[in-house]
Order: structure tokens, then sequence, then C-alpha cells
């Protein structure tokens, strides 16, 4: 066997070993795994199950291990996807005043593509964006009960990465 038929050999082993792999396929939203640009938190979505106000589910971990949990619903009167990021929630029924004050973070969650477009948070089954805007999320989180009460050092920043896809 000469050099080239070697690598022509090669060439082809490469191009059918590429062929025969198995796709892969875009990570869904609810299985995608976001960080932020300090590491100082992470975002993993997680299926929100059957549900008729809530779209999406999430968890937030800050960098000291504090967990705060989070979820979607989409507003009636103009279309968006309304985040929460609560802390220590109490079970049960709650009040408007009791859920006011486990909130760390309130607002719109806005993604963005490769090509720097601005587009809405997703439904779950569609394909999770490359990333994820939380706007004034520092700011809100140095006001909140997970920042002061657990004594966090370090607040994310607004934009966070696709890092990868839970299996």
């Amino acid at each position: 066997m000469t050099l080239r038929e070697g690598a022509s050999a090669a060439t082809f082993l490469a191009v059918f070993a590429v062929a025969a792999a198995p796709a892969r396929a875009a990570c869904p939203i609810e299985l995608a795994v976001f960080g932020d640009r300090d590491e100082a938190a992470s975002v993993e979505f997680v299926p929100t199950g059957e549900s008729a106000a809530v779209t999406n589910t999430f968890r937030m971990e800050l960098g000291d291990g504090v967990v705060l949990d989070g979820i979607v619903m989409w507003s009636a009167d103009v279309s968006r996807p309304n985040g929460m990021l609560m802390h220590d929630c109490p079970e049960g029924d709650v009040t408007g005043e009791e859920l006011a004050a486990c909130t760390a973070w309130q607002g719109v969650i806005y993604t963005a593509d490769a090509s720097g477009g601005i587009g809405l948070l997703p439904a779950e089954g569609t394909a999770a964006p490359r990333t994820l805007i939380f706007p004034d999320l520092g700011p809100a989180l140095r006001h909140s009960s997970a920042y002061r009460d657990q004594g966090s050092s370090k607040l994310p920043w607004d934009v966070f990465a696709l890092k990868g896809c839970q299996e």
C-alpha cells in the first residue's frame, strides 16, 4: 500500500465513522445547563410536568451552594416569559406578601443567538438557546435574602451561556 492509498483509506474511514455516528440532536431547553461568565452561578432547567400556568422550571445554584427555585409563566396581555427566582419560600398555600418576601428576582428572560439576535425563552420541547439574559439579576440578588442571609460572596452576571445538556 502506498502513502496515497493509505491516506485515502484513512480519509474514507474517518468520513465513514462520522457518517455512521448517531446524529447529535440539539439539547431541549428542559435539559439545558447554563453558566455565567464569572462562574458565580449555574442554571439547570428541568422538565415542568403537567402545569396549566408554569411553562418552564429551573434551578439557579450560586457559587456558594445556595439554590434558588425558578419558574416561568407567560403573561397573557403582552406575551412574555416572566421568570421568578425564589429562595426558601414556604410550602403550600402562600400569600402574595409571603411570595414577594421570598422572591429574589423577577423579570422577562431573554435569549441571544450566535448572530446577536435577541428573542424570548422558548417553550419546553424546543432547542435550548445559546445564551440566556436575566436583566438586572445581580442587583436584585444583592438585595435578596439569598445574598443577605447566606452570605454569598459573588453575584452572577446577567448573561448565561449554554454549557451542556443533561442526559
